[in-house]
């Protein structure tokens, strides 16, 4: 079956206008245009608008998608074996927060009562859920699948007591590394190896092991990263960088 530019738009639930950028970009083009000059597409145009769409709700950019589906290597099935995972995670996800707030309400409505653990496990599951969005991909590059989700696992485990002490170690840390920017701190310093040592500890509550080279990093990656740089510069600009200097001097061999 062929479709129109208006009519392959309508179906997917998408604009015109976005067919046309990928048209521009080299994302997808249409089979062909008709004499009228209309761009006309075909099942194989469909089946890759569907990828990318795929791609899309899984948070990939543009680009990405692109030099993706033009390598050779691209392999449309592993690529949908692996969203569906994802779709599971987020299934997993709303179940588990559906459950929290159903037990919230009734609670609330004095029909039961909730553990505090029981408040937290939709919370914990959605920091995981929002992390895996934002750095699942670097992450996982960086340490591996295993260690990401045995991490992850370990997150789920925390007692409330322990995720309300890693909260508390992360505020502490990033107060200190303001504080410690203002004053032009050297990151060897004492003020510099105590952050050093509560990100450690911060890193415990989630980390199965620790290794001094795993620490650098993804200290590392902070200042490598601008998302990850953003956050910890969000009130003073230079605690990102602080914290990679912090962290090297901490794991160099005389420590």
């Amino acid at each position: 079956m062929e479709y129109t530019i208006q009519k392959l738009a309508k179906l997917a639930g998408i604009t015109t206008r976005a067919l046309r950028y990928y048209d521009g970009i080299g994302l997808l083009h249409p089979a062909y245009v008709n004499e009228s000059g209309y761009r006309i597409y075909g099942e194989a145009e469909v089946d890759a608008l569907q990828q990318i769409l795929l791609f899309r709700d899984m948070g990939m950019e543009l680009s990405k998608i692109k030099a993706l589906t033009s390598d050779a290597a691209f392999n449309r099935v592993d690529i949908l074996k692996e969203h569906l995972e994802v779709l599971k995670q987020r299934q997993q996800q709303i179940d588990l927060l559906i459950k929290n707030v159903n037990k919230t309400i009734e609670k609330e409505e004095g029909i039961t009562s909730m553990t505090d653990k029981e408040k937290f496990e939709g919370l914990k599951k959605e920091m995981i859920q929002e992390n895996e969005k934002k750095y699942g991909e670097e992450i996982r590059k960086s340490y591996g699948a295993d260690e990401v989700d045995a991490s992850n696992a370990k997150m789920m485990n925390l007692t409330m007591e322990e995720y309300e002490k890693m909260k508390e170690t992360g505020k502490e840390i990033n107060s200190l590394l303001e504080e410690a920017v203002e004053k032009k701190e050297d990151p060897s310093g004492d003020l510099g190896q105590k952050i050093a040592r509560l990100h450690k500890e911060w890193l415990s509550f989630t980390w199965t092991h620790y290794s001094a080279q795993a620490h650098c990093g993804v200290a590392e990656m902070y200042v490598a990263d601008e998302r990850f740089t953003a956050y910890y510069d969000q009130n003073v600009k230079g605690c990102a960088r602080f914290l990679r200097d912090a962290v090297r001097a901490f794991n160099q061999p005389e420590n």
